[in-house]
């Protein structure tokens, strides 16, 4: 088993910064990529960023490349993601997944972030 534990998410203003946390334990071991997915009201879940167990890989989704950063340190277990220039559309709950190598999803509770003026 796989415990994410997501945090840092909150309510800002549009164009401004804000860093998720994502902490894993239990069966470390057997994560391969990590990554952040988020979820609108009334939207399907959509990926946000991946990154692979040695961070030498990252992939974005189009709305957010050249905006987010995702990075990782395995020697916390844990893997961020910065965001920068926020805007409305950017509003929703996000959430942490750690993908094994046998391509099992862990996911996390998840955690709001709301942009608004």
């Amino acid at each position: 088993q796989v415990q994410l534990v997501e945090s840092g998410g909150g309510l800002v203003q549009p164009g401004e910064s804000l860093r998720l946390s994502c902490a894993a334990s239990g069966s470390i071991f057997r994560i391969n990529a990590m990554g952040w997915y988020r979820q609108a009201p009334g939207k399907e879940r959509e990926l946000v960023a991946t990154i692979t167990r040695g961070g030498d890989r990252t992939n974005y989704a189009s709305s957010v490349k050249g905006r987010f950063t995702i990075s990782r340190d395995n020697a916390k277990n844990t893997v961020y993601l910065q965001m920068s220039s926020l805007n409305p559309e950017d509003t929703a709950v996000y959430y942490c997944c750690a993908l094994t190598y046998s391509d099992y999803a862990y996911w996390g509770q998840g955690t709001q972030v709301t942009v608004s003026s």
